[in-house]
C-alpha cells in the first residue's frame, strides 16, 4: 500500500506489530537491533512486521516465538497504543500491545537481536531507541505510575 505526504510523494506503508512485555517487578523488555540492519544498534521493542492477511497480534506471537522462544497466546496481548512515523523510504504504523503472561525466558536470536535488556519505563529514556519506538515511552511511563 502506498501513503502519500505532504510533499505529494508516495511511501509505502509498513505495518509492524511490538510488544511491551511487562514483568512482574513492572520492567519491560527491549532489544537492540543487529548492527547490520537497518537502524542498527538501536532498542526497540520486540516484534515484526506483519504478513498480507495476517492480524496483528498473531504476527506478533509467530515474531516473539521466532525472535525469542516466548510463547505468548494472541489473547494475552492487550492492544495498549500506536506510534505512525514518517521514515525516509517508508510510513510505519505500529500498534504496541502490552503482556504480562508468556511462556519461556528470552533467548537471542542471531539474526533478530544482538542484546536484549529489561528496563523500568521511567529508564527506557536513557536507550537510544527508533523515533517510533520514542514516543511510546511515556504512555508507558503513564502507565507504570501507581
Amino acid at each position: 500500500m502506498q501513503i502519500g505526504d505532504s510533499s505529494g510523494s508516495a511511501r509505502r506503508l509498513l505495518l509492524v506489530a511490538a510488544a511491551a512485555l511487562i514483568d512482574t517487578a513492572g520492567r519491560v523488555l527491549i532489544t537492540q537491533r543487529p548492527a547490520h540492519k537497518q537502524l542498527g544498534g538501536l532498542w526497540e521493542f520486540p516484534g515484526g512486521k506483519v504478513e498480507p492477511g495476517e492480524a496483528p497480534e498473531f504476527a506478533l506471537a509467530r515474531e516473539l516465538k521466532e525472535e525469542l522462544d516466548l510463547t505468548v497466546e494472541p489473547d494475552a496481548l492487550d492492544p495498549f497504543a500506536f506510534a505512525s512515523h514518517a521514515y525516509p523510504d517508508f510510513h510505519l504504523l505500529m500498534p504496541l500491545y502490552t503482556a504480562t503472561r508468556w511462556q519461556g525466558a528470552p533467548k537471542l536470536h542471531p539474526d533478530a537481536a544482538q542484546a536484549l535488556a529489561w528496563a523500568h519505563p521511567r529508564e527506557l529514556k536513557s536507550y537510544a531507541m527508533p523515533p517510533a519506538d520514542i514516543v511510546l515511552i511515556d504512555r508507558l511511563i503513564e502507565r507504570s505510575v501507581p
